[in-house]
């Protein structure tokens, strides 16, 4: 089992910055930590995944150059550092664990994760 835990939501103005955190624990081995997000009423679109090992990233076109995923293994710690925030990333912001392994995937769907938190809310105000 994995535990995971979100924190770091809150309100912010258009334009500002956010950083959430993502805790992991647990003894199961997980190989990628990914943020997802929903708003009201939608889906749970991908956001961005990060592998443990080797450190590779990937985005969705929506966030690419004004969000970063970063993570500290040593802390099993992912962070989602959002820029230039714009009103339509208002949502909660669920992180997740895969612990299946694969050399080409991006982990970018939820079925690539077995382990979520309870999410953090997020609002980008106008």
């Amino acid at each position: 089992q994995v535990q995971v835990v979100e924190s770091g939501g809150g309100l912010v103005q258009a334009g500002g910055s956010r950083r959430l955190s993502c805790a992991a624990s647990g003894r199961t081995f997980t190989y990628a930590m990914g943020w997802f997000r929903q708003a009201p009423g939608k889906e749970r679109p991908f956001v961005a995944s990060i592998r443990w090992n080797g450190g590779s990233t990937y985005y969705a076109d929506s966030v690419k150059g004004r969000f970063t995923i970063s993570s500290d293994s040593a802390k099993k710690m992912v962070y989602l550092q959002m820029n230039s925030l714009k009103p339509e990333d208002t949502a909660v912001y669920y992180c997740a664990a895969g612990s299946r392994y694969s050399m080409t995937s991006s982990y970018s769907t939820g079925n690539d994760y077995d382990y979520w938190g309870q999410g953090t809310q997020v609002t980008v105000s106008s």
